[in-house]
């Protein structure tokens, strides 16, 4: 691999590890020669840059009994190899992206191996090993087409995303299957509430051993209730739309962060097992912390982060929508935002309730923060919590069925919304439907919503920090 070059030599000395890396780029070449090293300035999501080497090149994979290359490029952080790459797919203008379990809509790479990167076990070898077999298991670019240009090669890849059963149905016209993992009190009025509210074949009860919070499942199965299958085993969740997860492993342990680690533990037995029954199910995460919970659920089941959610803030955000519509009058959605904790703060929508307009956060201003502020006071000692948790569930469960594209707060993925720079996941008004979350634009807050929002950021990040996920 030439890394003579200027460019390459000026970015490349300041690498924290030079050396190491120069070996690691000398060993890619040897088995990939034709990953070529180039420079370019990386714009991270926080819209902040800096100037890096990424490897560009194709990864020739077998689909169909016929070899494809995929085009391919690996940004080296500057901390390389200790920390893992930024990998994306480069399609030509003749290509569409596949959204699937190892690839977002952006094109953006999440596959086990960046997840769990430990060097010096993991290397961009194995990397590259490791996206040759996940693309030839389902290819993650298929060519567009045209009314002239129908090869079936060229459709072949398209093809194989139809899923289709032996009736001849398609995947939309499959049963409506929805999991509840967890029993106790919220795993109880998850499952009543997703039944009154949504229209399901079928809902799976996993009352699971390790969780704390369990009971409930045998009454269901005494009281045998029409479309519920009651289970221990977590296999009972294949093919599900919806994951819902409420177990709780709370002990006696007397640091905050041994008991979030025992939930972390549990999670290891249940998440990755979950997502390879169901890789195109959406997870709704409802254990405790709910933003360190869902941040845990998506770096153990390797799924994109549209489709690992947390019940978040959605709960307080229908709350003080009512309040502020029935005694307030402003007739405009309201969301509660950030960590579930007293640094929550809300915003409010441009637009009103029945506009056809895609909803978009208003900045805040003078004259809306009275008004916020008196209906957060409002909404003070209101409502039960366990059901109302339920019923908060079952909405976001139902929008995600029917494809509602409602705006729902659910804790998601924080990093690069507002400026935000660090991985954390953090209450967000989210559009949500049969694909996952899609988050609203991000805005300017005030400076004591800023505050708030950056000492969750903090508070959340340190946690995370502490935790063997």
């Amino acid at each position: 691999m030439d890394l003579r070059s200027e460019k390459i030599q000026r970015i490349l000395s300041k690498y924290k590890f030079h050396d190491v890396a120069v070996e690691e780029l000398q060993k890619i070449y040897r088995i990939y020669p034709e990953m070529m090293p180039s420079t370019g300035t990386y714009t991270f999501s926080d819209n902040t840059q800096k100037d890096l080497l990424k490897l560009i090149g194709n990864v020739s994979v077998n689909y169909g009994g016929r070899s494809y290359n995929i085009p391919i490029q690996l940004w080296l952080m500057d901390s390389f190899p200790f920390t893992p790459p930024i990998c994306l797919l480069r399609p030509t203008s003749n290509m569409v992206i596949r959204e699937g379990k190892h690839v977002d809509k952006e094109g953006r790479l999440h596959l086990p191996g960046l997840h769990n990167w430990d060097y010096p076990k993991s290397t961009v070898v194995g990397l590259l090993t490791e996206m040759i077999s996940k693309f030839e298991e389902d290819p993650p670019l298929s060519s567009k087409t045209t009314v002239d240009k129908k090869d079936p090669h060229e459709l072949l890849a398209f093809v194989s995303n139809l899923q289709i059963n032996d009736g001849g149905r398609t995947h939309d016209q499959q049963n409506i299957k929805v999991s509840v993992i967890g029993g106790g009190d919220l795993g109880m009025s998850s499952v009543m509430s997703i039944l009154s509210k949504c229209k399901v074949d079928k809902l799976v009860f996993i009352d699971v051993a390790e969780s704390s919070t369990k009971g409930g499942s045998t009454d269901l199965e005494m009281f045998s209730l029409p479309k519920v299958e009651v289970s221990k085993d977590l296999s009972a969740s294949a093919g599900s739309r919806v994951v819902v997860v409420t177990a709780n492993s709370w002990s006696s342990e007397q640091s905050y962060a041994s008991v979030v680690q025992n939930n972390v533990d549990m999670y290891r037995g249940i998440i990755p097992t979950v997502a390879q029954l169901s890789p195109n199910a959406v997870m709704l995460i409802a254990s405790q912390p709910v933003d360190i919970m869902s941040h845990v659920a998506w770096r153990q089941s390797c799924l994109p982060p549209t489709h690992v959610i947390g019940a978040g803030c959605n709960l307080d955000s229908e709350r003080l929508s009512h309040i502020l519509d029935i005694n307030l009058n402003t007739h405009k959605p309201a969301w509660v935002i950030g960590e579930l904790s007293d640094n929550k703060v809300a915003v409010m929508s441009k637009t009103g309730h029945s506009s056809n307009v895609q909803p978009e956060i208003a900045a805040g201003s003078s004259s809306t923060k009275p008004l916020l502020d008196r209906a957060f006071e409002m909404m003070k000692n209101r409502g039960q919590r366990s059901w109302s948790v339920g019923l908060s569930i079952a909405d976001i469960t139902n929008s995600i069925l029917t494809n509602k594209m409602k705006t729902h707060s659910v804790s998601t993925l924080a990093q690069g919304w507002g400026g935000i720079g660090a991985e954390v996941f953090l209450s967000l008004p989210c559009i949500m439907g049969t694909n996952g979350s899609m988050r609203l634009a991000g805005v300017s807050l005030g400076q004591e919503e800023d505050s708030k929002l950056r000492e969750s950021v903090t508070s959340l990040s340190n946690l995370i920090s502490q935790l063997r996920i």
